[in-house]
């Protein structure tokens, strides 16, 4: 358990395990819902979960749409790559504003949450099909969290390359 622990990077805890602690937590005390789990082991793991699925609503939908109203930008990753390496904080502030989105994420979610609730006492026959909907729309949730991480993959791949390339072409100009 302990190795298990240690593994666990402070981007985990803050993105992933705290999120997912805290929307069990308030969906617990504003809903009918019971989110809590009394075994700790098991309890970490569904945290985690809730977590990372929270996680990847704010990066799939909320981080677009706040993209789009312009309330937040981003620089070019290239840009990003650059001034990362030369200035550790950069990765710091980055894991602290992805912090802030899950954690924006979170209250959104409570929000759809109680909705739902909401919605199955105002039309029982809802509830029998919640279970299906949640589980199709997790993996959807899935299936565009891979395509999204695999084109960042290739972004970072591309990145390098491109750097590399530079790099040679310097190094050709020098002698």
């Amino acid at each position: 358990m302990k190795d298990l622990i240690d593994k666990f990077s402070s981007y985990n805890i803050f993105n992933y395990l705290l999120p997912g602690v805290l929307f069990a937590a308030l969906g617990d005390r504003l809903t009918s819902y019971s989110l809590l789990i009394d075994d700790i082991v098991v309890g970490v793991f569904i945290y985690y979960f809730i977590g990372l699925v929270i996680s990847r609503i704010g990066s799939l939908f909320l981080e677009p749409l706040l993209k789009w109203l312009k309330i937040v930008n981003f620089a070019p990753y290239s840009d990003f790559l650059k001034a990362a390496s030369s200035d550790n904080k950069i990765e710091l502030l980055s894991e602290a504003n992805n912090m802030y989105r899950t954690l924006s994420s979170v209250f959104i979610c409570l929000a759809v949450l109680k909705f739902i609730e909401f919605l199955e006492r105002t039309y029982p026959s809802i509830s029998s099909y919640t279970s299906i909907i949640f589980i199709l729309l997790l993996a959807l949730l899935f299936v565009f969290s891979y395509r999204k991480q695999s084109n960042y993959i290739s972004l970072i791949i591309s990145c390098a390359i491109q750097s590399k390339a530079v790099s040679n072409d310097q190094d050709k100009e020098e002698t």
